[in-house]
Parts: C-alpha cells; structure tokens; sequence
C-alpha cells in the first residue's frame, strides 16, 4: 500500500461521521484516559490515548507487517492525539 493511501483511509476514518456509532473523539478518548488512570494509578491525559493506540498498532504491525489495517489506524490515532492537543496553536 502506498503512503498517499495509508493516509487517504486514516482521514477516511477520522473524518467521517463515526460520533453516531462510537460517541464523540474527544468525549471517547476523555473517558478512556480516565479509566486508563484509575487503572495505572497516575493521571493520563486523552491525548495519551490516541498515542498509545497508535504504539498498540506499532506493535500488532511487527507481528504481521503485512496487515494494511495496523498502519491505516496508527495513522489515524495520531492524528486524532494531536487534535486532542490542538498543535496548530
């Protein structure tokens, strides 16, 4: 797969209207970094969760390498982490 596409189908994923299905991104990520924290004992942030998403699919891409899905997701958890943070500001 070609890097233009990886990318075409993480925006694909993170641009269309999924709030019906999942719930809100933010509200989403907000409620997992809180169970997130009580679970580990120290705070995580929403941000921390599309990151470590995005590291989960790093990881499922070294067993397979060949699974287009690990690198569309990574993307799209990056770039949903750093909506969270808003780094165009």
């Amino acid at each position: 797969m070609k890097r233009g596409a990886v990318l075409d189908n993480a925006k694909q994923c993170v641009t269309t209207d999924r709030a019906a299905e999942h719930g809100d991104m933010e509200d989403n990520f907000a409620v997992i970094a809180s169970y997130w924290s009580i679970h580990l004992g120290h705070k995580v942030e929403p941000v921390d969760v599309g990151i470590m998403m995005a590291l989960l699919k790093a990881a499922r891409a070294k067993s397979n390498p060949y699974h287009e899905d690990n690198y569309i997701d990574g993307a799209g958890y990056f770039a949903c982490s750093a909506e969270c943070v808003d780094v165009s500001d």
